[in-house]
């Protein structure tokens, strides 16, 4: 068996969510910064997770039909820099958009595909994903500590350069990365077409789920750092609470292995899903108190990290290697439309109906998650 390009992979990983440590928590405040109302700055904010309905599936099919992952993984990680480059010609709302749009239609052709070539080199270890995988989020450490503190001493201004200085990273790193195609070998058969796949017992139910998740995250992407600094926190320590949530992230990463040899990915769904419906009460109604948002931010160990790693092998398992590209495009997709649902709702209903609300909503959508996996999805084998 070939060895496994473990520093190749990861270090891709870094990059690409060092690119989402610069957005997540910041995307917002330099709308802001700019003076955009909260409700141009979810809709901004929405249009990338809007195209995750469209360019995973596009891609998705194409890498499955094709079998040139590792060619749209570069040419899409190329086109990204170069269509978010756009955003030093103008900063009105109708350009930006446009850039925001463009620059997803690419980004969004990365990583599904990128998800398919690292379980082809897992091979029969698919447990071992979580080891590659949580470098992405020590990229995403360094990057909101790094900019926080940076942000701190500088203006936003500066914030443009940052992101094209990573998505030049990822380039690099894609063209490091050896090619590798899905095998059958050593799975179960998986009989049928995609569709077929799809309708078997418990998927769309876990798709529907995803959506809901990512509905659910939608006040923090977007609001979290306008919410914090309104309470009183400086950008340095912001930074530093977003850092925290990814280091838990990193250590359930570390320890995901153990816990998908023990457990069900079923329980271990359920398990994220009630951890997220309480994180969002937490953060929308006692953000204030610092040793509750310790906690909060603490949970993100469940609410990304063990759903991430089980959904990821679940989706692995659900798919034959033919439709591999795009059982992990569907689930962009799903993400992206409950990502989007997310950032709307709250970028509307923040000044109206205020974070207590908003975050109530979100914790609403873990729950009815966690409901629907108890009930739809079978035990499975682990």
């Amino acid at each position: 068996m070939a060895t496994l390009p473990y520093w190749r992979l990861s270090g891709f990983y870094l990059f690409y969510f060092a690119l989402l440590g610069a957005t997540a928590p910041f995307l917002a405040l330099y709308f802001h910064h700019l003076g955009f109302s909260s409700a141009r700055i979810g809709e901004l904010v929405a249009i990338p997770m809007l195209m995750r309905c469209v360019a995973p599936n596009l891609w998705g099919w194409l890498g499955d039909y094709t079998g040139q992952r590792l060619l749209i993984v570069r040419l899409g990680a190329l086109f990204t820099l170069l269509s978010f480059a756009l955003i030093f010609v103008s900063q009105s709302y109708a350009w930006l958009a446009l850039v925001m749009a463009l620059h997803a239609f690419f980004w969004h052709a990365v990583l599904p595909q990128f998800e398919v070539i690292t379980f082809a080199h897992l091979r029969e270890q698919p447990e071992r994903y979580s080891q590659i995988r949580l470098w992405g989020s020590i990229g995403f450490i360094l990057t909101v500590v790094i900019l926080g503190r940076l942000f701190e001493w500088l203006s936003l201004d500066i914030y443009p350069v940052a992101l094209i200085v990573i998505m030049g990273g990822i380039v690099l790193c894609s063209l490091w990365v050896p090619n590798a195609q899905p095998s059958s070998q050593g799975r179960v058969a998986i009989v049928g077409g995609f569709l077929k796949q799809l309708c078997s017992p418990g998927v769309l139910a876990f798709y529907a789920c995803v959506a809901l998740m990512q509905m659910s995250h939608g006040p923090y992407y977007t609001f979290l750092t306008l919410h914090l600094e309104d309470l009183g926190y400086s950008r340095g320590v912001i930074g530093l609470l977003w850092a925290l949530g990814v280091v838990a992230e990193v250590l359930m990463f570390l320890a995901m292995r153990r816990i998908l040899l023990r457990f069900s990915v079923r329980r271990v769904l359920m398990f994220s899903f009630l951890l997220a419906a309480l994180r969002w009460l937490l953060l929308g109604s006692f953000a204030e108190h610092l040793w509750v948002l310790l906690l909060a931010q603490l949970l993100h160990a469940a609410t990304f990290g063990s759903f991430h790693a089980s959904a990821m092998t679940f989706v692995q398992r659900s798919f034959g290697p033919g439709q591999q590209g795009q059982g992990q495009a569907l689930y962009a997709t799903l993400a992206g439309i409950g990502g989007a649902v997310g950032a709307l709702y709250s970028g509307y209903s923040w000044n109206t109906l205020g974070p207590t609300f908003t975050f109530s909503m979100a914790s609403v959508a873990a729950l009815t998650a966690a409901v629907i996996i108890a009930t739809r999805l079978q035990e499975g084998r682990r």
